[in-house]
């Protein structure tokens, strides 16, 4: 289905992927690392809603998505190494409630993820989003 609002809007054709700014793939990847955990969840599970925003909440995070990125650092092309630095080395400000350094790491995760969404890799964001539940 998402490679469909890909297709739909034609994004990623006009303006390349690694041209787009690190804090819009960030913007882009945020949503696609929630839907791909909403998804995880509802899997086996059929739950009051409250308790699925609650397990929800538990990986989608800054110290979650740093901590993905640690599972996943030896297995990124150079490419995508690449995506993550821009996206965590932007000028971005953590909440109060995120330490700094896993704040930064969590937005070059969902850089890398934007991007991958923006080349059309759904595969690739899968391999790598399977590190978040094992």
């Amino acid at each position: 289905m998402l490679d469909t609002f890909i297709e739909e809007f034609e994004v990623g054709k006009k303006v390349p992927p690694s041209q787009y700014s690190p804090l819009a793939l960030a913007y882009l990847g945020d949503v696609v690392y929630e839907l791909f955990v909403r998804t995880y969840l509802l899997k086996d599970l059929n739950m009051p809603v409250q308790k699925l925003h609650k397990a929800a909440i538990t990986m989608v995070n800054a110290k979650a998505q740093s901590d993905l990125y640690q599972k996943i650092k030896d297995i990124l092309t150079e490419e995508e190494t690449a995506v993550y630095k821009r996206g965590r080395n932007t000028n971005s400000h953590p909440p109060k409630n995120a330490d700094l350094i896993d704040y930064k790491s969590a937005t070059g995760i969902e850089a890398l993820i934007g991007y991958l969404y923006l080349k059309g890799d759904s595969e690739r964001i899968l391999e790598l989003m399977r590190n978040l539940i094992i």
